[in-house]
């Protein structure tokens, strides 16, 4: 017989267990709207499902608002998964895009690793302290890389169980997306690369230290890989992958140092978790597309540079090599300047071009570019809103035809 003061020991720990059990079954549990992940996974759906790169974020007035009441700015915003959680949310409240993607940024992978990131005003992403050589890399201690995550991105991670009860709790229960950036774009900037200057640094590292780059990509794809398998763990039902620096490698360099690696890190996720959609984005290198068909991908992204009707022939053409034994799903590539400035009827025309380029099946529209804070939510919401109507119009002509000619 247990004494009576281990009783109330006792019901804390089955309270405990039961509050852990829930959130599992919370994760556990398919999304109810399941439109987006049908479509990841090449499925006939009855319209096209949509989702906005940088959905969240400094377009919105109620984000710059909340910015405002909590005093808080961008990357302080990060480090609360309940600011996380809103933020997230926010867009779907205004839209109706069919997933949510995690509010986060790219660079939190090198801030685990010890690479001081600032964002001032005007001079785009800053690394205070970029590795200098090949001594530096080696320096880099990524033996227990999925430790590292939790103890280093555990904010992060949070995150995502808030977003998934918040979900529920709105009635919006659609699918969440992880994300990570690739090896290179993270490279790129830990080695004190910019947009605005040093553009060629990568570029110089793989001239200067061929081996220490290559060693150094190996060692992101691993805290890469053990990241977004958390992210999954923690309620994540797809996987972006942004290679957003895709214009500052050369083709030959992609070929020789990075693809490798993007093609390692498809083929351990789905060993991991074969059932998550594996989207990826090769902002810049698009000549990519055919090889990261053949990695394992389920989705790859058109920018706003691709034309669509090459690269839906291209693909097509080679997806009896593609490892999930289809042509992969597309994803964009809407530019997102048609949202700064024009009418709902300008957006709704050029997005009856883009589907009718794409056609409506094994597609997710998005744009070729993530929203730059410019965009006119109006215009964000008409382009969103002509993508399911004009996707349905397009599907239901296509069943009359076929109908009629059975």
């Amino acid at each position: 017989r247990q004494s009576s003061s281990s009783s109330p020991h006792k019901s804390r720990c089955n309270k405990m267990e039961s509050a852990k059990r829930a959130v599992v079954s919370v994760l556990a549990q398919a999304p109810q709207h399941d439109l987006l992940l049908r479509a990841a996974r090449g499925e006939k759906t009855e319209r096209t499902p949509v989702w906005l790169f940088r959905q969240a974020g400094r377009h919105l007035p109620e984000y710059n608002q909340y910015k405002k009441d909590t005093n808080k700015n961008f990357l302080q915003l990060l480090d609360d998964p309940k600011d996380v959680a809103e933020v997230t949310m926010q867009p779907l409240r205004r839209y109706d895009v069919d997933a949510a993607i995690l509010f986060s940024d790219i660079l939190v992978v090198p801030e685990a690793l010890d690479i001081n990131v600032d964002m001032p005003g005007g001079k785009g992403i800053l690394v205070t302290n970029p590795i200098q050589g090949p001594e530096d890399v080696a320096k880099i201690d990524v033996s227990s890389p999925r430790k590292l995550v939790e103890d280093r991105l555990s904010h992060v991670l949070a995150a995502l169980p808030e977003i998934k009860n918040s979900l529920k709790k709105e009635n919006r229960d659609i699918p969440l997306i992880g994300f990570s950036a690739a090896p290179f774009t993270l490279m790129f900037y830990m080695v004190g690369g910019n947009t605005r200057f040093n553009q060629t640094m990568g570029e110089q590292w793989f001239q200067q230290y061929p081996e220490a780059c290559d060693e150094l990509l190996g060692k992101l794809s691993d805290v890469i890989v053990e990241y977004m398998s958390l992210q999954v763990e923690k309620g994540a039902d797809l996987l972006q992958l942004f290679e957003a620096m895709g214009s500052y490698i050369s083709e030959p360099n992609f070929k020789k140092f990075e693809m490798k690696h993007l093609t390692n890190i498809a083929s351990r996720l789905k060993e991991k978790h074969p059932d998550v959609p594996l989207m990826v984005f090769a902002r810049g290198a698009q000549y990519a597309n055919s090889d990261l068909q053949l990695a394992g991908y389920d989705v790859v992204t058109l920018d706003t540079e691709a034309d669509r009707k090459v690269e839906v022939e291209r693909l097509e053409a080679e997806k009896g090599q593609a490892p999930i034994g289809r042509r992969v799903t597309l994803q964009g590539n809407f530019d997102p300047k048609l949202l700064q400035e024009g009418t709902p009827e300008t957006v709704q025309a050029a997005v009856k071009e883009m589907l009718e380029e794409f056609g409506p099946q094994s597609l997710i529209a998005n744009l070729g570019e993530g929203l730059s804070g410019k965009e006119d939510p109006v215009l964000v919401k008409a382009f969103v809103d002509a993508i399911h109507a004009t996707s349905e119009e397009m599907n239901a002509k296509a069943a009359t035809a076929a109908t009629a000619a059975a």
